[in-house]
């Protein structure tokens, strides 16, 4: 009877074993994801400034030192304003940092990343 509760329970914990290696992820291996190229001028630009002004702060569009932009819900005249502004820990850019057209740009860069 003891033996049998032994065979019972190993191969309950080797099935165990093998369903937590089925479930786990392979660290070994990046996460592979398409190349986001930018096709509009506006886009292309919009991608050069947000990589000189943004990209420390908000690596790939996603959460760093500030929060995640890809996943932000707020409107774009939202994010201009609070680009142009700050808010909270976030510095305020000038006209001469970041030009109108920059704006618009690094806005519709923002859009079309969202999309991708």
């Amino acid at each position: 009877m003891r033996n049998h509760l032994g065979i019972v329970l190993m191969a309950g914990l080797i099935t165990a074993q093998i369903f937590w290696n089925a479930c786990a992820s392979r660290k070994s291996e990046p996460v592979k994801q398409k190349e986001f190229s930018a096709v509009d001028a506006h886009v292309k630009n919009g991608e050069k400034a947000f990589m000189t002004h943004c990209q420390k702060c908000h690596p790939g569009g996603e959460a760093g030192l500030g929060p995640a932009l890809n996943s932000n819900p707020a409107p774009q005249f939202v994010k201009r304003f609070q680009m142009r502004h700050g808010l909270g820990v976030m510095p305020s850019f000038t006209k001469e940092e970041i030009s109108k057209g920059d704006l618009k740009d690094i806005s519709a860069y923002l859009k079309a990343w969202k999309k991708y």
